[in-house]
């Protein structure tokens, strides 16, 4: 029943809308209309900020107390460092002024302590580093130096103590850092290695790694590049000497040679095998005559027809002479045994050494000897200084090669000598080396790209 009266009551309200459908529009407007304008009206009904009371609130602050942090800030003292390098010139009073030290108990002591003393002495060039109060007064001095073993360097250090300053001299080991550098051949090597910032020593390696397939004084040209990983020995964070050599990379009239340094596990530096360079497949570069009895060198005088200095004729000059400072260390190109050591005719002071194989060798116009007859000695090892004893106009170094007592072209025997070759069991090894060494040289290559955009 009621659902009926629902429907018909739905009925009504249909046909009431489709009979008069503009009325009931116009209803809806106005209820719409009617609403809107309610809204408007009751905004302005909201109170106006402007009208609203105002209250002042004042209230007392207590200030921190200073006091405490004026006396801390009061008694903070700093220290100040600075590093200066020695003179020839110095004396105990201008070194410390070039330090901003004003201290005249720091004076004296440089001057009369015997360890102290040792920054002044010698040559000139040293790094001195040194920690002084604000008042300028020295806290602690620093200075290091080489010492003849590679491996380790001294240490000087200063200190201020309830009593007044003492002094010490430490020994510590180095700590070896890897460097990576490439240069360009405009000149020679070692303008281009000063170009590219690379120690001398380095140059010196470089030149004695690839001398086997390089000569150096007549085979370099304009544009051959090199790369180079080498280490460089620093005491406390200071690069104090070079180190090793550890790969080089050679692009010499577009021939490309590369060499690293490899020591078979388990191989002291005593040890028959010891490290040595190598290509990177695997073929040693160290062969049974160095081309040279002293370090990188310029020659003077070849192998060859020359007019004599001191006898004034053309005379054949059965060695090769290289020019050299007095001093320089001569070294023997190969293993042997001391045959003669002493003073000989125009030589001077002479050592001959006996290889194998009827060879001997000759190192003349020496101003020292180091060796004596019937001594072993081992390539590479110093057996004498360089002189002008003899018939000598300068300081030079005259070398002789002979064999069975034909005298034969040093350079020749040098380059045609074999190699040390590297033991089978150590191949695997080598090859997991060679492989980081060719990421190396490769990062050291883009350096020197890097330069060149």
């Amino acid at each position: 029943m009621i659902k009926n009266d629902l429907s018909r009551g739905l009925q009504a309200v249909s046909g009431f809308i489709h009979r008069h459908p503009k009325r009931i529009t116009g209803t809806l407007a106005a209820l719409l209309l009617g609403t809107g304008v309610t809204a408007f009206g009751v905004a302005p009904l909201a109170p106006d900020a402007a009208d609203l009371p105002v209250r002042q609130v004042l209230e007392s602050v207590q200030a921190l107390p200073t006091d405490t942090q004026s006396d801390i800030l009061g008694e903070f003292r700093y220290s100040l460092f600075r590093t200066e390098t020695t003179r020839s010139s110095d004396t105990a009073d201008a070194l410390l002024r070039r330090l901003n030290i004003d201290d005249a108990s720091a004076s004296v002591f440089l001057r009369s302590d015997a360890n102290a003393q040792l920054i002044l002495a010698g040559r000139a060039g040293k790094a001195v580093t040194v920690e002084a109060s604000d008042s300028q007064q020295l806290l602690k001095l620093s200075m290091r130096w080489p010492t003849d073993d590679e491996t380790l360097f001294k240490r000087l250090v200063i200190e201020r103590t309830a009593t007044g300053l003492v002094s010490r001299i430490e020994t510590a080991p180095y700590a070896a850092s890897v460097r990576l550098a490439s240069g360009n051949i405009q000149s020679s090597l070692f303008a281009a290695t000063d170009e590219a910032r690379i120690p001398d020593a380095v140059a010196v390696q470089v030149a004695e790694i690839f001398s086997g397939d390089i000569d150096f004084r007549r085979d370099l040209r304009k544009g051959d590049r090199f790369n180079v990983v080498y280490e460089t020995l620093e005491a406390d964070g200071e690069p104090l000497r070079t180190g090793r050599v550890l790969s080089a990379e050679f692009v010499n009239a577009g021939k490309i040679h590369q060499a690293m340094w490899f020591q078979p596990a388990g191989q002291g530096a005593g040890a028959p095998n010891k490290g040595g360079y190598y290509t990177l497949d695997g073929q040693s570069l160290r062969r049974a005559y160095l081309s040279s009895p002293v370090e990188f060198s310029r020659v003077s005088s070849g192998f060859s027809m020359r007019f004599h200095p001191i006898l004034q004729k053309w005379r054949a000059h059965l060695g090769t002479d290289f020019a050299a400072p007095t001093g320089t260390p001569a070294r023997t190109v190969g293993d042997g045994v001391v045959e003669f050591a002493g003073v000989q005719n125009g030589y001077g002071n002479v050592v001959f050494i006996r290889h194998r194989n009827g060879h001997e060798t000759v190192y003349a116009h020496l101003s020292k000897v180091s060796v004596q007859r019937g001594q072993s000695v081992s390539q590479g090892q110093t057996i004498g200084l360089v002189g002008a004893t003899g018939w000598a106009t300068g300081p030079h170094l005259h070398f002789e090669f002979r064999v069975n007592g034909a005298h034969q072209d040093p350079m020749t025997i040098a380059k045609q000598s074999e190699t040390v070759t590297l033991p089978a069991g150590a191949m695997p090894a080598f090859r997991e080396v060679a492989a980081g060494v060719r990421s190396q040289l490769q990062a050291a290559a883009s350096i020197g790209q890097t330069r060149a955009e």
